[in-house]
């Protein structure tokens, strides 16, 4: 499916398997192509001059296979976070496609950001301002459900401490320990996520049209430091879960042992003369 933002619009126009010949109509900023079919690949790739990433490129690992330039436009794949309602949010790659000409986003996940961004398209003049601010405003609201993901996280894990260590006595210890490796992986997810956009704006900040447009460049920054907040906010998860972990696994031992006890005198008492 391919979604065509024009300038201060308030809803996407959705184009399903154009026909060849097609063209892009006037105003567009963004062109988001969510789970495109390959012929809304070839049409997109003739309209724009450039080939399309496949989900195949999108997986590559490759610092190089990601954050690269073709034909005077910026390549740029990051892991972002989506289901992050549930437990253990997931992470796909999505692909920006950064020229002169509308931004393109290429993607097979539905991350909130990007509903969150096109709901607010038409209210913010700024996003109709071209591609380069709708990708500043794309990546912003990535890092701020990040750090929502974050605090439920945080959340989370304190309410597992409160089970272990204010009543351990009733403490259902295989339900924590599930709790808190939930918790240490989603927290890992998200750092690998952070990662590969931190990558991404130190790639985007070596261009050297940045060099005249100072207040892009500081929000650039700005974003980066709040990653290294997050990333921050993450040790202090990793740190605190593994704390828990060695407690509940100590406390698990100290009842094996008592109920070790408690058979021994029972096996004295019960012993013949």
């Amino acid at each position: 499916m391919i979604r065509l933002f024009k300038a201060c619009e308030p809803s996407p126009q959705i184009v399903q398997d154009p026909p060849f010949g097609w063209t892009l109509p006037a105003d567009v900023v963004w062109i988001d192509l969510l789970k495109p079919s390959r012929q809304e690949e070839l049409v997109i790739e003739a309209c724009l001059g450039f080939q399309v990433p496949t989900p195949e490129d999108m997986a590559e690992i490759e610092a190089t296979s990601r954050l690269y330039r073709r034909n005077e436009a910026l390549f740029i794949t990051v892991d972002l976070l989506h289901h992050t309602d549930a437990l253990l949010p997931e992470t796909g790659p999505v692909t920006f496609i950064l020229s002169h000409q509308p931004l393109v986003t290429v993607r097979y996940s539905e991350p909130r950001a990007f509903t969150l961004v096109s709901d607010r398209f038409d209210r913010e003049p700024d996003l109709c301002a071209g591609p380069f601010r709708v990708l500043v405003h794309l990546l912003d609201a990535v890092i701020d459900r990040m750090a929502d993901v974050l605090e439920r996280i945080s959340s989370e894990v304190e309410h597992v401490s409160d089970d272990i260590f204010v009543d351990p006595g009733r403490t259902r210890y295989a339900e924590a320990i599930k709790r808190l490796g939930a918790a240490q992986h989603a927290s890992a997810r998200i750092a690998n996520s952070l990662a590969g956009i931190d990558r991404a704006l130190t790639f985007i900040l070596l261009e050297d049209e940045l060099d005249s447009r100072p207040e892009a460049r500081g929000h650039l920054l700005a974003m980066s430091r709040d990653i290294q907040s997050l990333q921050a906010h993450i040790g202090m998860i990793a740190q605190s879960v593994e704390f828990q972990l060695n407690a509940a696994l100590g406390l698990i031992n100290i009842e094996q042992s008592g109920i070790i006890k408690i058979f021994s005198v029972a096996a004295v008492a019960f012993m013949p003369p």
